[in-house]
């Protein structure tokens, strides 16, 4: 065991673990003690060799979480290696524990080597050891829960799954540090209510005069694009999420069985396809969320569930059903069990042709002919080719807001593989249906409104060093002879970086290794400029190094071998045409097409600053930034971009078209913070982009604005960003709030506290530390957190414990 003034560090990558002098914990008044807490029982607490801590924790995917391909070392589960003290809701996800100082020392490198997991999933990304108060742990021990609250207890400990994307957790933990709402440890763990009213009348200035000309790079093409139209602009259009049902079944093999054929046959960059957890359906707001509710199971659907599915259809949203109990408007099913398991022939209704053959498993039950209700409502697609020309798909309408469902009894979800095929027949005869069966699917899917069109997943590409200013990438290269190996490898636990002059050195791209191209004669882009970028660009420190390339898999990932040993003036930032695994929120993952500006940036924040106090900050700045970017250009200020707390970029109220993930690591008294940010520029699918109300706005007002390009934007967004820090640094909050309040979507809204059915608060502002503030009716101002849920985080506010 070390000594009280040594520190101990681990390092393995961009990752730190760190043990040293240990934060102060002395206000547990937001905290809740655990049954199974020695709180409880405070004979038990804290011996004298044990150490506490806090684990901070994101949603994340039930089991996506895995180790890496070479380890031969297991998972290790937090809670076998630590005694839980203390919880506090929210994103993320808090908890206090004891351990060992050898129980410690294991969760820190299994932390380190990404193999520390959290009970049900959720994964980790911050371990801070903490000194506590006796005489706060006496009162949150008062507090403690009693045996009746036992049934409950075990929830904190391991809180329900969110709804995620299936990608590389280790963003959301570990490896990234991923937090939202990141901030230093005494800023975690001091939090306090304050009102905003003071800086309500602030004036916002010194905000950068920039360029006006912001045009494409494109010239005369992206006037084209806008005489052409807005492409597609929904506005009452749900975000393009598909959500798979399987009711309590946990098995993660079905969710892939399902989520894979819908991959295949929809748009993989128009759609993400998460799983909806039966835990899920009554209390996560996923009803305005979805597009599509795929359910994938025969159990019987719980009442609340079936009403909440029906609520889903009343308000628009489509329904398709594999071999599911689920009915409605009059319609049953009937069992023939003799058909279960075993291969049959369809014949499925064209409109304009001929009806399709086609053999598939079915489920052992049909619809009923006689079926009751609203016969206009259901029409019959698909009948079993026997005796009786069972019914096996239907098609209902419900509602008045274009609700609607095709529900199949046929496994149209199933090939050849199927555990159910029982003899070579009957695999043969689903092989040979197989291409009839994703035409089926895709005619099914394309009813209920989702796009099927084929895209293929780009190749990764090369990275290009670039910089607009010549003096520091000529420092820059000198920099990395004496911070690469002989053959130019800079290794990272992410992504190792091969610096080579020309691409006549043959370097293999893939996502664990990428060569970089130093040499800037050499580069030229159709979707990037050097010299619109440069043009734009107007700071001191950011945006000067950049990693540049068409196709990645995420620009998070680029930055992580460099950017803590990078001299601060050499302000790294990657950006990329496409990524074939964007990061979003709470493990989301953000649709990263072709006319997205998509970039990280890396900054560098003292601990003992205004905005080192408040690192959750960043993330309004940042949306901010990319607000002010478009509307401070003449012409420009009335485009109706604006801010949606915590860090989203909006179309008015209505449409996201931009978000920004924030992660952060504290190495000694200074914060590194990768900033992702992505919105999307000339790309009205799958959402609204800029170009779209830029073109709008021109339609209205008969304006003749230029269409923006990514280049411009970034740069501009950048700068912004420079002087947003430099101003809250010195005056704080009240600093940026001005301007951020001007562009915000929340003035004068409303919104439910705890739960869809919760209290009505009036949004009155932002906290000191980037919390929403609101005014509930007798009992004045109070700031609320985020309940984590990953689809809405203006839902189901949380009002911690005073």
């Amino acid at each position: 065991q070390p000594l009280p003034e040594e520190k101990v560090c681990l390092r393995i990558g961009g990752k730190v673990f760190c043990t040293g002098e240990a934060q102060f914990l002395d206000d547990l008044n937001r905290w809740s003690a655990l049954l199974i807490s020695p709180l409880v029982h405070p004979e038990k607490l804290l011996p004298a060799e044990h150490i506490a801590f806090v684990t901070e924790s994101i949603s994340a995917h039930t089991g996506n979480f895995q180790r890496g391909p070479d380890s031969p070392k297991e998972i290790v589960k937090w809670s076998e290696f630590c005694s839980p003290l203390a919880y506090k809701p929210g994103e993320p996800f808090k908890l206090i524990a004891e351990a060992s100082v050898d129980n410690f020392s294991s969760l820190g490198i299994a932390f380190l080597e990404d193999r520390l997991q959290m009970d049900n999933g959720m994964v980790p990304h911050r371990i801070v050891s903490v000194h506590l108060e006796e005489s706060a742990l006496k009162e949150l021990a008062q507090e403690a829960p009693s045996a009746k609250e036992k049934s409950s207890d075990m929830d904190a400990v391991t809180p329900k799954s969110k709804l995620e994307e299936e990608k590389e957790q280790e963003e959301a933990g570990a490896g990234e540090h991923h937090h939202l709402h990141h901030s230093s440890c005494h800023e975690c763990l001091q939090l306090e209510n304050t009102t905003i009213e003071s800086v309500k009348f602030a004036s916002a200035e010194n905000i950068p005069e920039l360029p006006e000309d912001c045009s494409s790079t494109a010239g005369e093409k992206g006037d084209e694009w806008l005489q052409k139209g807005v492409k597609r602009i929904n506005l009452a259009g749900k975000p393009p999420n598909i959500l798979i049902y399987l009711g309590s079944e946990a098995a993660k093999g079905r969710f892939e069985q399902v989520k894979s054929v819908l991959r295949e046959c929809v748009d993989a960059e128009s759609y993400t396809i998460y799983q909806l957890h039966q835990e899920q359906v009554l209390r996560d707001p996923w009803i305005d969320n979805s597009l599509l509710l795929v359910i994938a199971t025969e159990e019987p659907i719980p009442e609340g569930s079936h009403k909440q599915f029906m609520t889903f259809l009343s308000r628009g949203g489509k329904i398709l059903g594999f071999s599911s109990s689920f009915t409605f408007g009059g319609v049953q099913l009937k069992h023939k069990n003799k058909l279960r398991k075993a291969v049959h022939e369809l014949l499925v209704s064209k409109k304009d042709s001929p009806e399709v053959k086609l053999n598939l498993l079915v489920s052992g039950c049909v619809f009923e002919e006689g079926m009751k209700g609203d016969g206009s409502r259901v029409k019959v697609w698909s009948r079993l080719n026997n005796a009786d020309k069972d019914p096996v798909i239907v098609h209902l309408t419900h509602g008045s807001s274009g609700g609607e469902a095709i529900l199949s009894q046929a496994h149209l979800e199933l090939d050849s593989s199927s555990m159910d095929v029982q003899t070579e027949e009957d695999f043969n005869l689903l092989k040979m249906s197989n291409s009839k069966r994703y035409e089926v699917l895709k005619e099914i899917l394309t009813c209920l409104g989702l796009s099927c069109e084929s895209s293929e997943i780009p190749v990764l590409t090369p990275i290009y060093l670039l910089s607009p200013d010549e003096e520091i990438h000529l420092a820059f290269l000198k920099w990395l002879e004496g911070n690469v190996d002989a053959e130019g490898l800079r290794p990272s636990s992410k992504v190792s970086l091969k610096f080579i002059s020309s691409c006549e050195s043959k370097v293999e791209v893939t996502p664990s290794l990428m060569p970089v191209l130093t040499e800037m004669s050499s580069f030229s882009s159709q979707h990037f400029s050097l010299e619109t970028y440069q043009q734009h660009l107007q700071t001191k420190k950011l945006g000067k190094i950049l990693l540049f390339t068409e196709v990645t898999t995420t620009t998070m990932n680029l930055l992580d071998g460099l950017m803590f040993e990078l001299p601060e003036e050499m302000g790294l930032i990657a950006v990329a045409v496409r990524q074939t695994q964007g990061k979003g929120r709470g493990g989301n993952v953000w649709l990263s097409p072709v006319g997205c500006a998509l970039s990280t940036l890396h900054i560098s924040i003292p601990l003992h600053s205004n905005l080192g106090q408040r690192i959750p900050f960043i993330q309004h700045l940042v949306s901010l930034a990319v607000v002010e970017a478009v509307r401070s250009i003449p012409g420009y200020q009335d485009i109706e971009l604006r801010v949606k707390w915590p860090n989203d970029i909006y179309y008015s109220d209505l449409m996201k078209l931009g978000g920004v993930l924030v992660n952060s690591t504290l190495i000694e008294t200074t914060f590194h913070i990768l900033i992702g940010f992505g919105f999307n520029v000339n790309n009205s699918n799958p959402t609204i982009c800029i170009n779209d109300l830029i073109a709008k706005f021109n339609r209205e007002e008969g304006t003749e604005l230029k269409a923006l390009s990514a280049d411009c934007l970034i740069a501009r967004t950048v700068t912004v960003l420079e002087r947003l820090i430099e101003v809250f640094q010195e005056k704080g909050p009240n600093g940026v709030l001005p301007l951020y309040y001007k562009y915000w979507v929340h003035s004068g809204k409303q919104v439910r506290l705890r739960s869809e059915d919760g209290p009505l608060a009036w949004i009155v502002g932002i906290d000191d530390y980037g919390y929403l503030q609101v005014h509930q009716e007798g009992k004045g101002v109070e700031s609320v957190h985020p309940d984590g849920n990953s689809f809405d985080m203006l839902r189901n506010l949380i009002v911690p414990k005073h």
